[in-house]
């Protein structure tokens, strides 16, 4: 029976690596386009941040590309994305390379000053 296992089809779920923040904090989705051009902009509501992504809330209506970078409210830097699920109004997504622990700190703290 150890050889079997392609028969069992429900998998745990993995537990989250990276610890979650509510965040709350108003960002804009950047749409990369032709040679890296940025010209369309829109915003959204970052729910939750976590060092490796994000889950952002966006106007359903709203086509989000696979691939964009993500700009926070009151940060000047943008964090290359990629798409990982979209439910209704809600798209996870992950970043393209861990964020720096400090730079999540000044993100939260950040929330807090305001």
């Amino acid at each position: 029976m150890a050889f079997q296992m392609h028969l069992d089809t429900e998998h745990p779920q993995p537990e989250q690596a990276y610890r979650e923040f509510a965040l709350d904090r108003p960002g804009k989705i950047i749409f990369v386009g032709h040679h890296l051009s940025t010209g369309t902009q829109v915003r959204c509501l970052i729910r939750t941040i976590t060092l490796a992504g994000a889950v952002l809330e966006v106007n359903p209506n709203l086509e989000v590309p696979n691939h964009f970078f993500l700009e926070i409210l009151g940060i000047h830097d943008e964090i290359g994305s990629t798409v990982v699920k979209r439910e209704g109004d809600l798209v996870t997504i992950s970043f393209n390379m861990l964020i720096n622990p400090e730079f999540l700190h000044h993100v939260l703290r950040l929330n807090f000053e305001t």
